[in-house]
């Protein structure tokens, strides 16, 4: 394999790994914040803590973001 296939291979799997880590995040968040409404406190707290823990994955995947593309813009690994 070529260096350059090789680092576009690789080049690939950063930014590839920057959309997932957001998406994922946000998913995440969400499922805490659902799980916690509707299965532990039985609906009495719906939609309030989805939203809550929404809004703290988007926070979570924002920061992964940057971190993200703080590290790949330095190139350090």
């Amino acid at each position: 394999m070529s260096e350059d296939r090789r680092e576009m291979i690789r080049q690939l799997a950063e930014y590839s790994q920057i959309g997932m880590t957001f998406v994922f995040s946000i998913v995440i968040g969400f499922g805490i914040g659902w799980f916690l409404d509707n299965k532990v406190f039985a609906g009495k707290t719906t939609p309030y803590l989805t939203f809550i823990f929404l809004g703290v994955g988007i926070v979570a995947g924002f920061k992964n973001l940057w971190d993200l593309t703080k590290k790949i813009s330095n190139g350090k690994e």
